[in-house]
């Protein structure tokens, strides 16, 4: 391990991964700084984001999601020089960690790409496997400091390229673990001992190490997370928002994301993501929790009530066809749509939760523009606007500015 990393390596988030990772680092002899959202009482602990790219050439980031690793990125960019390479850990979509570097870039500085499995107990151990991308030469720099956390790196490729891999692993895990689940309750409900089960999928070849993982601490209703259900419901939308710029229909992953979403619904989001097992076997049941509507993401500016190219297209064909003449623009949603919407309103992350890491597609809504008045007569060139005109031409920019993001909400 060279003497610049010992002095240098800075870790923004201390969630269930960055703070074991931070940890296990400092029981390997390195010298960690860190910084969280929420103070704790840790060794390095430094003022701001800021601060600890001023004291460290190399910042690991382990934040939840997109918006989280944008509004970081962007916090440390002014402080950032040639010397620094930061490693960005979380899953998110390919196109926001191609921004992330492009932000970084622009300073002179270099970002890898380094999402990772291995969850809670990998990073308590050190054994995390990293899928890296990036420049050949930043990589491998800080190779030596990714091989202290892990057991294994996958050189992956070009930006971006590491998180596509990442989404399309989790696919499998999660996908997995409700097969299991599903195969667990046929067990049940015909009268079979589960241990027979355990016993016969141990010697199975479908069997895998999350299923060794996951199936013991479902019988044992243990859902303490190791990868909470809010991270893997926004990975399971990051996947379904690619499948769908490809064409794809990715029903599993669908159905998967659907089952992650009504979990978050009950209360669950921060229970592991095994926790969709309590819809299958009534002795992992636990008492009903008042429904919440969870924020599984960073707050974001506007309220976008869903995500469907089709309705998109729809309303902006309308717009085309229509005079916009009505002085302004009701958008009515119904009870369940309102609580489908807000399901991305009530979790507050913690930004240092890396596996975490889109926001959930929201529950399919009905919206419909008023029926509007016919266009009044055409004013002369001699005669000066009307309010009426005016507070008309803001309105039809505020539907324009609403439905044009609407539209770039569709991209993944």
């Amino acid at each position: 391990m060279s003497r610049a990393i010992r002095k240098s390596v800075g870790i923004i988030g201390l969630g269930i991964i960055g703070r074991r990772i931070a940890d296990h680092l400092r029981r390997q002899g390195l010298s960690v700084f860190v910084w969280n959202r929420t103070p704790r009482p840790v060794p390095n602990f430094v003022g701001s984001p800021r601060e600890l790219a001023q004291t460290c050439n190399y910042l690991q980031i382990f934040v939840p999601d997109d918006d989280a690793l944008l509004q970081m990125i962007q916090t440390i960019s002014m402080s950032l020089t040639p010397h620094h390479i930061v490693i960005a850990h979380p899953t998110v979509s390919p196109d926001t960690m191609r921004e992330a570097a492009g932000i970084v870039e622009r300073r002179g500085a270099r970002l890898v790409e380094a999402p990772f499995t291995g969850s809670k107990l990998g990073a308590e151990k050190g054994q995390l496997v990293y899928y890296v991308s990036g420049d050949e030469a930043a990589v491998t720099e800080v190779r030596p400091l990714l091989q202290a956390s892990s057991k294994a790196i996958v050189d992956i490729g070009a930006i971006g390229d590491a998180s596509i891999i990442k989404v399309a692993t989790n696919m499998i895990t999660a996908a997995s673990v409700q097969a299991a689940a599903e195969a667990m309750a046929i067990v049940h409900y015909s009268g079979i001992p589960m241990e027979k089960f355990v016993d016969a999928l141990k010697q199975n070849s479908s069997n895998s190490g999350t299923l060794d993982l996951k199936v013991p601490r479902i019988i044992a209703a243990d859902f303490e997370p190791h990868f909470s259900v809010k991270h893997m419901l926004k990975d399971m939308q990051i996947a379904n928002r690619m499948g769908r710029h490809f064409d794809l229909d990715l029903t599993v992953a669908g159905a998967t994301r659907d089952h992650l979403l009504d979990e978050a619904r009950q209360g669950r989001g921060d229970d592991d993501y095994s926790s969709i097992a309590r819809r299958f076997l009534p002795f992992v049941h636990t008492p009903d929790l008042k429904e919440q509507q969870p924020d599984l993401f960073s707050p974001r500016p506007v309220s976008v009530p869903h995500e469907s190219p089709e309705f998109v297209e729809e309303q902006l064909a309308q717009l085309e066809k229509t005079q916009i003449a009505a002085p302004s623009f009701q958008h009515e949603i119904t009870g369940d749509e309102h609580a489908a919407l807000q399901v991305v309103e009530s979790f507050e992350p913690e930004p240092g939760d890396a596996e975490d890491e889109l926001r959930p597609e929201a529950q399919e809504e009905k919206s419909e523009l008023e029926s509007e008045p016919p266009a009044a007569p055409a004013e002369s060139n001699s005669e000066p606007e009307s309010p009426l005109e005016n507070a008309t031409e803001e309105s039809a920019e505020e539907k324009r500015g609403f439905f044009s993001r609407l539209l770039r909400r569709t991209d993944y």
